[in-house]
């Protein structure tokens, strides 16, 4: 599991770290593995180090000590290096000489551009992960030559100009190819919007002293969703592996119905129950799903409820189903439709999957502001409501109820921005509900799988929400193979 840490957090652990070693060691051991990355990357877009050529973007803080510490590095290895400092008055004394000891050159911010223009490699110095608000004006016209050269762009710990703490980006920030932190992932790194400009990110580990249960963020992994699944012991029926009810379709909408039967009898449950209009469309795809018309309360017994997909203007099935005492997951309709109160008077879990219109409309903002603040949305949403909150989008993250780490999904594919693809993920995230998983795991698990699952149908093509819901078993073994060894 990845884990990321508030800057506060990093801040106090570099403290208790630097009170144990000899002056400047840290920030030496943080340029070497920077310095080491910039290498890997001359390597490959200029074929060596040796006759490399890169620009140094240098702020004032440790973040440009950094880069120049690794600038030194590179030089002694042959590499052409070029400081541009933007404040030269206050740029890092002891890291500038050490530059200019191994060979580096220093130049000014005017012939910047021109250098930029002819660099192998530009290093992002500019701002740590204290910083606030976009990029200064004067950091504006360098970033942008960075982005029109053909140079190679690394950040150091995070791209100049993004939150690190909540993934946000006000104004003009730096895009880089490849980002390379230190100690910790900082939640900036895997939340969008911030994450569409840090590329790829590799971690460097200088031994910061950071607790497991002060984590802002969580990523699961492979390993970490094996532990999760459901597997059927030799003594298991289908009623011991766990019964999911969805109420889901209208005569308007029948697909939203088979898309989320589909989804659930892929998500680990013994059997689906389904109950609405669409019962015929349902069976004529799968015949093993137990469809019932009484209505949710006289459907038999489940073990967790999916509600809401396709569901039209029902709002007494989805009350209905919000009474239940079990687990239920509400999507699409059902959160326009479910009362507030009602929602925040259960007791047993409950699961919202919207997306960042819905969550708009459920907190009273414009989506824009939910896109920008992906992280802080989530959160809003599970306080006002006590309910865990998978908010779906180009980075979903699930807000526990009960607060503590969010999850954020690392799998997925921009092709799984197709209509019915939710459907698939609510009856698979709702039948792991009633395998027995609590909601934070169900839609942890589920939004991994749905996304690997996403990436497997689609292959970089156009593909269709059943598709996505027909490679499950892939992603599922997948997943799996990593617990048995394969």
């Amino acid at each position: 599991m990845r884990t990321a840490y508030s800057v506060e957090t990093v801040r106090n652990a570099e403290r208790e770290l630097m009170a144990r070693l000899p002056e400047g060691a840290l920030m030496q051991r943080a340029a070497a593995g920077l310095a080491a990355a910039c290498a890997q990357v001359l390597g490959r877009v200029a074929g060596r180090v040796y006759g490399g050529r890169v620009v140094l973007l240098v702020g004032s803080g440790d973040n440009g000590g950094d880069a120049l510490y690794a600038g030194a590095r590179l030089a002694r290895r042959g590499a052409g290096v070029t400081a541009v400092p933007l404040s030269p008055d206050r740029v890092h004394g002891a890291g500038l000489a050490a530059l200019r000891r191994a060979g580096g050159r220093v130049a000014g911010s005017d012939g910047a551009r021109e250098l930029i223009e002819r660099a192998d490699l530009v290093v992002d110095g500019i701002v740590g992960i204290g910083g606030k608000g976009g990029l200064r004006e004067e950091a504006v016209p360098l970033a942008q030559a960075a982005a029109r050269s053909r140079a190679s762009v690394v950040a150091v710990d995070l791209p100049s100009g993004v939150d690190a703490d909540t993934g946000q980006v006000h104004g003009a920030a730096v895009r880089a190819d490849l980002t390379v932190t230190f100690g910790a992932h900082k939640p900036g790194l895997l939340i969008d919007p911030a994450r569409e400009y840090a590329g790829s990110v590799r971690l460097v580990d200088i031994g910061l002293p950071l607790p497991d249960e002060a984590a802002e963020l969580e990523a699961l992994q492979h390993a970490d969703v094996a532990r999760l699944l459901p597997v059927p012991g030799v003594e298991s029926d289908k009623y011991r592996r766990g019964v999911v009810g969805i109420a889901a379709g209208s005569a308007r909408y029948p697909g939203a119905a088979v898309l989320a039967v589909a989804g659930a009898l892929r998500g680990g449950a013994g059997a689906v129950r389904y109950v609405g209009p669409a019962g015929d469309a349902v069976i004529a795809r799968y015949p093993e799903t137990l469809v019932s018309d009484r209505g949710p309360g006289r459907a038999g017994r489940v073990q967790a409820w999916v509600v809401g997909p396709g569901a039209g203007d029902d709002a007494g099935t989805v009350a209905e189903v919000l009474a239940a005492e079990v687990p239920v997951l509400i999507d699409a309709d059902g959160l326009r439709l479910a009362d507030a109160a009602a929602v925040r008077a259960r007791t047993a879990p409950t699961l919202m999957t919207p997306h960042a219109g819905e969550a708009a409309a459920l907190l009273g903002v414009g989506r824009e502001e939910v896109e920008g603040a992906r992280l802080a949305s989530a959160r809003e949403l599970a306080g006002r409501y006590g309910a865990t909150v998978l908010l779906k989008g180009s980075t979903t993250v699930v807000a526990g109820a009960e607060g503590g780490p969010v999850r954020v999904n690392s799998t997925g594919t921009s092709w799984l921005a197709t209509a019915g693809s939710g459907d698939v993920l609510s009856g698979l995230a709702g039948s792991l509900l009633a395998a027995g998983l609590s909601a934070r795991d169900a839609g942890s698990a589920g939004a991994y799988l749905h996304g690997l699952a996403g990436r497997f149908a689609a292959q970089g093509a156009p593909v269709g929400a059943h598709e996505v819901a027909e490679a499950m078993g892939r992603a599922w073994r997948d997943v799996r193979a990593v617990e048995r060894g394969v």
